[in-house]
């Protein structure tokens, strides 16, 4: 099945999973903040074949998401670290987390996360980095930013636009 390549759409969203829409790259990075650093760990916790898992690591070291540390000589042999780019990436894994805990694992979260100095249960939300507040959607609206390609402009909804749409409506429904 051919993926359809999102990483040129002026969308953040579309450039994101561009990056890790791939079913094994969230896993692989599930593995990563677990603590797997090497090959043959991250092939025996995923199931992944050889190749396929050489191909993610690969794309994810090319994407800046991890680097590779030499651990061993002679044959010579990498563990695969965070870069800053990836250790940003969490809250991408930690939100897709949270999801599945509230609408799919049925008997309860299948993991959870715990804060390692207060041994208290985390429980990740998506907050707005100005107030702290809890993001709800209802009260979000959106508008081209300063990254929209002016030659979009006319393709973007009359919603992001409050001039070409009523003020104060709700388009979302």
């Amino acid at each position: 099945m051919r993926k359809t390549q999102l990483g040129e759409w002026p969308c953040s969203v579309a450039q994101t999973f561009d990056v890790f829409g791939d079913w094994w790259v969230p896993l692989i990075m599930r593995e990563v903040f677990y603590g797997t650093r090497r090959f043959d760990e991250f092939q025996s916790r995923l199931g992944i074949g050889r190749n396929v898992l050489t191909i993610r690591l690969n794309y994810l070291v090319d994407e800046g998401i991890l680097k590779k540390v030499p651990y061993q000589e002679r044959p010579t042999r990498y563990e695969y670290r965070l870069t800053e780019k990836g250790r940003d990436s969490v809250s991408v894994v930690f939100a897709a987390m949270r999801w599945g805990d509230d609408w799919l694992a049925g008997d309860g979260p299948p993991a959870v996360l715990r804060d390692r100095r207060t041994g208290e249960v985390i429980r990740p939300v998506v907050v707005d980095e100005r107030t702290g507040e809890q993001i709800d959607p209802r009260h979000v609206s959106i508008e081209p930013g300063p990254g929209f390609p002016d030659e979009f402009r006319g393709e973007a909804p009359d919603y992001w636009f409050p001039s070409r749409s009523e003020a104060g409506a709700d388009s979302r429904g």
